[in-house]
């Protein structure tokens, strides 16, 4: 599925939540309509290379990221 074209503003706000370690990716999601596959897509045209690397590494297997299992983790 592609990812919607964005205005700078909102692609801005999309990268900021994405780096974000609370926001989940379902929030991400119920806030702009990108799931979490189009987010990863988005960072990675966005991004330098490098800093999407660092970015993958940051937010792959992590908790905060996936609603289900902080929930799960948490409580």
């Amino acid at each position: 599925m592609k990812a919607p074209k964005l205005t700078a503003d909102a692609s801005d706000a999309l990268i900021r939540m994405a780096w974000h370690d609370r926001t989940s990716f379902d929030q991400i999601r119920e806030k702009t309509g990108f799931t979490e596959a189009q987010v990863i897509q988005h960072m990675r045209r966005s991004l330098k290379p490098a800093s999407f690397r660092l970015w993958r590494k940051r937010v792959t297997g992590r908790i905060t990221k996936h609603r289900k299992r902080f929930k799960q983790r948490s409580g």
